[in-house]
């Protein structure tokens, strides 16, 4: 068996919903089934990588345990024992997973199983700081929780319900059309295998209600856009007591007016005084954690980068934190006196002579570049 990623066993995002994950099963297990590729070894593993993915991330549990740690969570016995693959899948008992509640006669009897219930996704907005730093923030979260009064069962207190009397607790019945039996929900039940006779006045027989959740999320330093935190159980509630499913805090970090990220860099532009550049000197650079000191050296051009050594973000996963990367513009100075106008004249005049190339390295060489094209256009 490989060790291929299972989303991408199954074709689905990691984000894929339980129905989402069945779709895709069940259009894979009915091109790769034995008995449609007869001989043909390779759709026959494809068809137990496809089981073998399947029942992991149908699995809660052991889909929370494969996004944290991989195949690795399954290895040498992990989850209870057996790994995954199990010795090779009965092809009969995958047929009747995927196809019974079509034609019937699937391993469970078509017995319907009560839907653990809902992921949800919430999305948070964060500034530079807060993603940087860390932080914790407070959410409401509309959803679905168990009814209190009937602890999730749909039955008024002191009561329970009863197996369905019309399928027998199957949740479905079976029609015969010439040849075929096609299985269908219950319609006495409605699938559910059970009747509530007498239901919650709360829940009206749900087993869930409305709420509006309170919740906090601890959110870790250096969390970027695109990140997400899981907070498990804290989807919707499961069906008559079925588990709940999980909430999914989506992070998106708002652009900031002084610093841009790029992973655990940052980078900014500070403005220096055409004085500062020429003579040298501080200036004070911002940073999450607060200002420091920045020497420039004299004769510094504009646009020149300096790399300071652990001042970006914190990586979340690397926990070792990046670079800050300034980058220094030379300001021209602007709304001049009269009097600072003749002083730059006489500051620029001062250059003229024999000397005046050395001053200017830049300028010179780009207007000899310029002449050397013309005279070539010339030829």
């Amino acid at each position: 068996m490989s060790k291929r990623d299972f989303y991408e066993v199954l074709g689905v995002s990691r984000d894929a919903s339980e129905r989402d994950i069945k779709k895709a099963y069940k259009r894979l297990a009915m091109k790769f089934h034995p008995d449609r590729n007869q001989g043909d070894d390779t759709a026959a593993e494809k068809f137990k990588e496809v089981k073998v993915a399947y029942e992991i991330l149908t699995d809660a549990q052991k889909r929370s345990a494969y996004d944290q740690y991989g195949h690795a969570a399954f290895e040498q016995g992990g989850m209870g024992g057996g790994g995954f693959g199990g010795g090779g899948a009965d092809f009969g008992d995958i047929f009747g997973d995927v196809f019974g509640d079509i034609f019937g006669g699937g391993r469970r009897g078509g017995q319907q199983r009560a839907q653990r219930g809902s992921d949800l996704r919430y999305n948070m907005e964060l500034t530079l700081e807060e993603a940087g730093r860390g932080c914790d923030k407070e959410i409401e979260v509309p959803t679905l929780v168990s009814c209190d009064p009937c602890e999730g069962t749909g039955a008024k207190k002191g009561t329970s319900s009863t197996t369905c009397s019309t399928c027998h607790g199957q949740g479905q019945v079976q029609m015969r059309q010439g040849f075929f039996a096609v299985q269908q929900a219950c319609p006495t039940c409605h699938g559910k295998g059970k009747i509530i006779k007498d239901p919650c006045n709360s829940c009206h027989g749900e087993g869930r209600v409305h709420k509006t959740k309170t919740l906090n999320v601890k959110i870790p330093s250096g969390v970027d856009t695109g990140d997400r935190i899981r907070l498990s159980g804290e989807g919707e509630a499961g069906e008559h007591g079925a588990p709940a499913g999980d909430l999914y805090v989506q992070v998106h970090v708002k652009e900031h007016n002084i610093f841009e990220r790029d992973g655990n860099n940052l980078y900014c532009e500070v403005p220096v005084s055409f004085t500062m550049a020429a003579l040298g000197g501080e200036v004070e650079v911002p940073t999450l954690d607060g200002r420091v000191s920045l020497k420039v050296p004299l004769e510094t051009q504009t646009g020149r980068m300096f790399r300071m050594r652990g001042k970006g973000v914190k990586g979340v996963r690397t926990h070792s934190a990046g670079d800050l990367i300034v980058k220094l513009i030379v300001e021209t100075p602007v709304k001049l006196t009269k009097r600072q106008k003749e002083l730059l004249q006489e500051f620029q005049e001062s250059f003229d002579g024999k000397d005046a190339k050395k001053h200017n390295p830049k300028s010179e060489g780009f207007l000899s570049g310029v002449k050397n094209f013309f005279d070539d256009l010339t030829k």
